[in-house]
């Protein structure tokens, strides 16, 4: 995976299928990990722990991972969840609008967060 923009911006937009972050716009899903943000073709029906590879990669420089799920707040399957609980990383779930919100404040804190955010219309 290549890094569509290097370092930690904050995401400025979200809606109508993506997202606006560092005067960038970007159509789809994202991974916002300390390397940057990627773009991210999981599965929101269909999650897997290895969806989640590049964020165990980096897991030095997380501590808290938020996982923005859509419009409505759902739970991943379990097996995602225990791997989460298996790297030591706290595994927050949430519709993506909160997650934005809360991942653009846990930054400002200077926090070991990252995020994936599945993009809604």
């Amino acid at each position: 995976m290549t890094a569509f923009f290097p370092g930690r911006p904050t995401i400025d937009a979200y809606g109508d299928g993506g997202f606006r972050f560092a005067g960038i716009s970007h159509r789809g899903s994202i991974l916002a990990l300390p390397s940057g943000v990627y773009s991210w073709n999981a599965d929101g029906a269909a999650l897997r722990p290895e969806d989640f590879a590049s964020v165990f990669a980096e897991k030095a420089e997380v501590d808290h991972f938020l996982l923005g799920m859509g419009n409505l707040m759902a739970r991943p399957p379990r097996d995602i969840s225990e791997a989460f609980a298996d790297q030591g990383i706290a595994l927050e779930t949430m519709a993506t609008g909160v997650a934005v919100s809360t991942y653009g404040l846990l930054l400002a804190e200077r926090r070991k967060v990252a995020a994936a955010l599945i993009a809604v219309a």
